[in-house]
């Protein structure tokens, strides 16, 4: 065969080896998809709706005892979590993770167990997640994570924050994220700079096809273990803790009350967007809101829980679009900074307020109607920006 080879001219030849090269590589890609196909690739990872992924996912963390006391509160929502767990989070700052809502996204990863989230339209009507995370001890995964948009850095400058996305608006203008990420001094951990393993793509998410976009995946403890690397943990270089300048919100114990009580809430985004239109109900037997998005139960992927929330604020504020020259001027802005209208959904009530932020630094703070600050129930907050004059129904 060897001498039937050399009769060959050196274009057969070459023809031949490459060929051949490709033989090789299908064969060996059919064997690797095969492989994780079965979950048999490196230690199988079920998910909350009984798919099995062989993709990285959660490492081995603590888990906070049911036996343990819960003494500490939470900065960031005033929730109660044991000793152990604040012993974690005083090593670390918080981290942001933005997190895509896109149809083909959902049902996401990860939400239920932040303790901040931020919620608006990226494009299109198509809204988008900053979820903040600090006091939860388990290593959670976290995904479809997606790109960074100006006003979610306006939010995030709250918490001297890592903030993590796969790329983001560059466009140059008022909505060039990017090259704010860098003028802000952000603590960036953008997937394009880092790649796997601390992010992947994992296809079999859903059991089903969907576009590459929306398969991006990481979770809590890898990425501050990568901030950790670039030296972003609770102080900085010269000692300064992250929360020197952040000012907790005021917390209280829930206080339902029977009488008068809303008990669901329809907030739309844009209008025949239906797909992104929220409807949060009220249940008393946990004091909570559950979310609705598009009509459905809005579940997390990761324990397939409904969505809830302790507390939610709708926010609204005057939108507008970048003119930057981008593609179909998709790029939004959203005034974040002066006041403007608040509805605060706590207790089974509506209570009619303001937002007030002075500064792109400024803490947010949420007001009354007499201009006291709101006391919020321990537990998840949840901040929807929708624009001046939708029609929240309730």
């Amino acid at each position: 065969m060897y001498s039937a080879f050399n009769n060959f001219s050196n274009i057969q030849k070459s023809l031949i080896v490459s060929i051949g090269a490709i033989v090789l590589f299908i064969i060996s890609a059919s064997i690797s998809y095969s492989i994780f196909s079965s979950g048999k690739g490196g230690g199988g990872l079920s998910s909350g709706n009984g798919l099995v992924t062989s993709l990285p996912g959660p490492a081995n963390a603590l888990v906070e005892s049911p036996n343990e006391p819960r003494t500490e509160i939470c900065p960031l929502n005033g929730d109660l979590h044991t000793k152990a767990a604040k012993d974690s989070w005083e090593k670390r700052r918080p981290l942001a993770v933005m997190i895509e809502n896109h149809t083909e996204a959902r049902p996401q990863s990860g939400l239920s167990s932040a303790d901040v989230v931020y919620e608006a339209v990226a494009e299109g009507g198509i809204t988008r997640f900053m979820a903040l995370f600090y006091c939860n001890l388990n290593d959670i995964q976290v995904g479809p994570v997606r790109s960074a948009r100006t006003y979610f850095l306006d939010w995030l400058s709250e918490y001297d924050a890592l903030y993590a996305h796969v790329g983001g608006a560059n466009t140059p203008g008022p909505a060039d994220a990017l090259s704010q990420i860098i003028k802000y001094g952000v603590k960036d951990l953008n997937q394009f700079s880092i790649g796997f393993p601390t992010f992947w793509r994992d296809y079999q998410r859903l059991g089903r096809s969907v576009a590459t976009e929306h398969t991006m995946y990481s979770t809590t403890q890898k990425l501050w273990a990568i901030g950790a690397k670039k030296g972003w943990v609770a102080t900085d270089e010269d000692g300064v803790k992250w929360d020197k300048n952040f000012t907790s919100w005021k917390f209280k114990d829930p206080a339902p009350d029977g009488a008068g009580q809303v008990t669901k809430i329809t907030v739309p985004f844009w209008q025949n967007q239906n797909d992104y239109n929220v409807t949060w109900n009220y249940d008393p037997s946990c004091n909570c809101y559950k979310r609705q998005n598009g009509g459905s139960d809005h579940k997390d992927l990761n324990n397939n829980q409904q969505l809830s929330a302790k507390n939610v604020v709708v926010q609204f504020e005057r939108e507008s679009n970048a003119n930057d020259g981008y593609e179909n001027n998709v790029h939004l802005l959203y005034k974040t900074t002066g006041e403007g209208k608040a509805l605060i959904l706590m207790d089974g009530q509506v209570i009619e307020g303001k937002w007030i932020k002075p500064t792109r630094l400024s803490r947010t703070k949420y007001v009354d109607s007499k201009g006291k600050e709101i006391a919020f129930n321990k537990g998840l907050i949840w901040i929807q920006t929708v624009p001046e004059g939708s029609q929240v129904k309730y």
